[in-house]
């Protein structure tokens, strides 16, 4: 059961619960490649002149939508003209609907009450992990045995040595996992989208990511550090909010985000640039050097989510918006249901083996339209081929009869 999440100012994807990801919507690109002669016809000439029409036009597409909307949830009349015994029947079939409506929002409920149940008891192997990866634990030797592959130790074991040693006592000098959640989140593709080579120095000394569900619908993401030369802070949270009141089907639904303020160390804001620019005076003819700070992309601004917009008449503003916040709310999801319980599989590689997997099995389940209008004009051209053959048979046929009048 899938809904958009919405916003209060918007309308945007919702979320079955606050652990199921939503699916996108596919962005809407006003850039089409335009047909070439031999494919046009009526149909696309009328379709390429309306999109022209629109996107040289904003103001006409937002009068449009406005209208559109206005005659959402208006009734054609149909119902209004059934007899009174029939609108009698369709209230009561309303009040049934409403009936199964509690019962899906009490589903919803349970099902959020019997995830907080389990992640009670995931919570400690969250912190037996984040102990191993520090070095503040080393795992039993069963944990190890459990996690070996087959013929592993046989790899081991036939590993050289180094022939100084000095490489093995470095090696059993390394505390934990050094890099552990940078490299699983370099692995987590719409995660590493947002790394930059100037946030790995940062990401290099997170020690733990963490959520915990809040007391109304709604999560936190925690990301701890240890001392660095960019922040002073300890942890950088964000938390996602969800509405009180419950959607159509007892979904949850998406309210907002709220991000930490992240305290930058003079001059090591990684969310921003300093630009130079050479200027002359006109009258002196000397030149001086101004410098200015521009934002620039950043993992850290994850933790300054985008801001429903206040003007809703400026539609490329609020598509640009929309978008932002999905993506928002998409990579939250994906921190939070993906790279947190599976933090080891990213750290490996081998959660990317079952990300293809889902990718092709997904794949599988569309095929290309235009793959269809071929198979179809294959027919097309079948069914002329054919209709040619019986032509010809029939000529010769009438060609015969003739003969025999003669």
């Amino acid at each position: 059961m899938s809904e958009p999440i919405r916003n209060k100012n918007l309308d945007l994807p919702s979320a079955p619960t606050p652990q199921n990801t939503p699916s996108n919507n596919a962005p809407i690109s006003s850039h089409a490649k335009e047909p070439g002669i031999s494919t046009i016809n009526e149909e696309e000439l009328d379709r390429i002149a309306t999109a022209s029409i629109l996107a040289q036009n904003p103001k006409l597409v937002s009068m449009m939508e406005s209208k559109l909307g206005s005659l959402v949830g208006r009734s054609s009349g149909y119902i209004e003209s059934l007899p009174a015994s029939v609108r009698r029947r369709v209230a009561g079939l309303k009040g049934v609907q409403k009936e199964h409506a509690k019962l899906e929002a009490e589903f919803q409920e349970e099902v959020l009450e019997l995830e907080k149940k389990y992640f009670s008891k995931f919570t400690p192997l969250y912190e037996k992990r984040a102990k191993i990866v520090n070095g503040a634990a080393e795992p039993t030797e069963e944990e190890v045995a459990a996690g070996k592959a087959e013929g592993e130790d046989k790899e081991d074991a036939e590993k050289p040595a180094s022939p100084d040693g000095k490489k093995d006592e470095v090696a059993e000098d390394m505390i934990g996992i050094p890099e552990f959640w940078l490299s699983a989140m370099k692995n987590q593709g719409s995660i590493a989208e947002m790394i930059t080579d100037r946030d790995e120095a940062a990401l290099k000394h997170l020690t733990d990511v963490r959520m915990e569900y809040l007391d109304r619908p709604g999560f936190r993401l925690i990301f701890e550090f240890a001392e660095n030369d960019y922040f002073t802070n300890k942890t950088i949270s964000k938390t996602y909010y969800y509405q009180e009141e419950s959607g159509y089907g007892g979904d949850f639904i998406y309210d907002h985000a709220e991000g930490d303020k992240i305290d930058w160390k003079a001059g090591n804001d990684l969310t921003v640039r300093i630009e130079s620019k050479k200027q002359r005076n006109r009258n002196t003819k000397q030149t001086r050097i101004v410098k200015k700070t521009v934002p620039t992309e950043s993992f850290f601004n994850f933790f300054n989510p985008p801001k429903a917009p206040s003007d809703d008449n400026d539609v490329e503003a609020t598509s640009d918006i929309e978008e932002r916040l999905e993506l928002d709310y998409q990579l939250g999801e994906d921190i939070k249901e993906k790279l947190i319980p599976r933090a080891i599989d990213w750290f490996t590689g081998e959660a990317l083996q079952f990300e293809e997997l889902e990718e092709e099995m997904n794949e599988e389940d569309f095929e290309d339209e235009d793959d269809e209008e071929e198979d179809d004009m294959s027919d097309d051209r079948d069914d002329y081929e054919e209709s040619e053959d019986e032509d010809d048979n029939s000529k010769p046929k009438q060609e015969t009869a003739e003969c025999k009048q003669s």
